[in-house]
């Protein structure tokens, strides 16, 4: 397969069933280009986890840290994620024990940005102003996606408005992807007054946040999916897909690589190790892409 993906030869790459793995890019190529759509996280996904020696923001870090937030409110922020995000990556936990804690901490971290009465034109320049950046390569993975008419769907727990901004100032927010996020609700004064539902956490990226889309519905013929994620609520994305025939799950392991590798590899086909580009993505892409 390395032939084909020479990129497969990072040193980045893990793969636990490597014979698995190449069957299920074969039958992707088989398939076709019709068949396939691409499912994606956006936060330490799409977008870089560190950046010389540095941490990249997430969509919320973005905001929370940005000039519109006032000191005690970024304090508050602050004190949320400390308390809150050793239970997100906690191995002894349970889902069932996560996820209300998970709500609480989005709930209450929505509640703490709506207290700041953020504007909506101040957004852009926020995001100009951050330290976002997407993966290296991700033009080239926009651009096969675009021209191939393959759609792209983002599922981030992040904040939506932000993340699209993103996209759309790296100019790849091209009209086959489709987001669902958290998304902000403005009043006609243009100022945050709310966030719309339904609330979606790191640990509800399945069905249960898709009902009424009707998204993937409209995209039944799409069976062929490459996954794309950094956490095992990452792993839940594609439960809307009617009649999955082909899934190859990828996996960014950023963070605590040793302690989390063995239930990465257990979870996803490919694990990419402190990888910050989408190399491995792309030359898969041009694989099943090519004539």
């Amino acid at each position: 397969l390395c032939l084909q993906v020479p990129e497969l030869e990072k040193a980045t790459v893990r793969i636990r069933q490597p014979e698995r793995v190449r069957g299920i890019i074969q039958s992707l190529r088989e398939q076709g280009v019709a068949k396939l759509q691409v499912i994606s996280d956006f936060d330490m996904t799409l977008s870089r986890f560190g950046c010389n020696g540095r941490r990249c923001p997430t969509s919320h870090n973005i905001l929370d840290t940005s000039r519109v937030i006032s000191e005690d409110g970024k304090k508050k922020l602050k004190d949320l994620l400390h308390y809150y995000y050793p239970i997100e990556i906690d191995p002894n936990r349970t889902l069932e024990e996560k996820r209300p804690l998970m709500v609480e901490w989005w709930t209450k971290a929505h509640e703490l940005l709506v207290q700041q009465k953020i504007h909506k034109s101040d957004i852009a320049q926020i995001v100009r102003e951050s330290e976002a950046m997407l993966r290296d390569g991700f033009k080239e993975f926009f651009d096969q996606l675009h021209k191939s008419n393959i759609p792209l769907f983002i599922f981030s727990a992040g904040i939506g408005d932000i993340l699209e901004e993103i996209i759309r100032q790296a100019n790849v927010f091209y009209s086959n992807v489709n987001v669902v996020s958290n998304y902000m609700g403005f009043n006609d004064d243009g100022v945050l007054t709310h966030f719309k539902g339904p609330l979606i956490h790191t640990y509800n990226k399945n069905n249960t946040v898709l009902q009424g889309t009707g998204y993937f519905q409209q995209l039944s013929t799409r069976t062929s999916i490459i996954l794309l994620g950094d956490s095992m609520g990452d792993l839940t994305m594609a439960d809307g897909v009617p009649k999955v025939e082909n899934i190859l799950k990828i996996g960014f392991l950023n963070d605590k690589v040793e302690e989390r590798r063995r239930k990465y590899l257990d979870s996803y086909d490919i694990v990419l190790e402190s990888d910050e580009t989408l190399d491995v993505v792309n030359g898969i892409l041009r694989y099943i892409l090519t004539e």
